[in-house]
């Protein structure tokens, strides 16, 4: 029976990319894998880069987060999409394994819908109409499992 493993590993400034890496490789040599991977200090370093303001907002039950605006959301996919995905395939490939970098936009792979973000700004609760915040309520199956498909006949073809 194959196992379908999902390894989340974030992008905070403290994440060990070559731990991440080899533990999926470990896994990957086993079963079928995927890697979901964060880019919130990236995002950061980005956004400075780029003169792109960051914006930590508060909801009303206290919680906050950063502030996904058009230009941030940019920034992110330039990051996650670019840089991160990019740093983890080239390790993976170090480590033997022929990864492949894919995107939630890419083929509809995550579909997700946009969150309505509350904030408290000066007292008063506003909703952020500008705001890229989703939820990811499925995912393409088909798409993904054709892809992983590929990879293994890919592989047997060597």
């Amino acid at each position: 029976m194959t196992l379908r493993a999902v390894i989340k590993a974030g992008g905070s400034k403290g994440v060990d990319r070559d731990a991440v890496a080899t533990l999926v490789a470990e896994v990957a040599r086993l079963d079928e894998i995927v890697l979901v991977h964060g880019a919130s200090s990236e995002t950061d370093r980005i956004a400075a880069a780029l003169g792109v303001p960051q914006e930590t907002i508060t909801s009303p039950s206290g919680h906050t987060s950063r502030r996904t605006d058009r230009r941030t959301l940019e920034a992110f996919a330039m990051a996650a999409l670019g840089v991160e995905n990019f740093l983890y395939v080239e390790k993976l490939q170090q480590r033997g394994i022929d990864a492949v970098g894919l995107s939630g936009i890419s083929g509809r792979l995550l579909i997700a819908k946009r969150k309505d973000v509350r904030a408290v700004k000066n007292g008063k609760t506003l909703l952020l109409r500008d705001d890229y915040t989703g939820t990811v309520e499925a995912v393409n199956l088909p798409l993904l499992t054709h892809a992983l498909d590929g990879e293994r006949g890919a592989q047997r073809g060597r």
